[in-house]
């Protein structure tokens, strides 16, 4: 699935909407959450607020979502859900 879903539409150039696809890709990958529809919206929620932020470089958007899902790990009494608010 790719993150085209999770993106409201207008907000992002082509150039960046591809760069955030591709991370997307790689993050689910590496996590391999293909069956976990909750973490790969939290991980699209991560990269687009990344790439709000002004972050449109695939490999810093991968960085950045798999280093705010490892955070989220430590905080295992908070659930997906009331992280993805506040990742967005």
């Amino acid at each position: 699935m790719p993150i085209n879903p999770f993106i409201e539409q207008g907000a992002f150039e082509p150039e960046a909407t591809a760069a955030m696809g591709e991370a997307f890709d790689a993050v689910c990958e590496e996590l391999r959450c293909t069956n976990q529809p909750d973490v790969r919206e939290f991980i699209a929620a991560l990269i687009v607020a990344a790439a709000s932020h002004g972050e449109l470089d695939a490999v810093r958007l991968k960085i950045a979502a798999l280093t705010g899902f490892a955070i989220t790990q430590r905080r295992s009494v908070r659930s997906v859900p009331t992280l993805l608010k506040a990742a967005l």
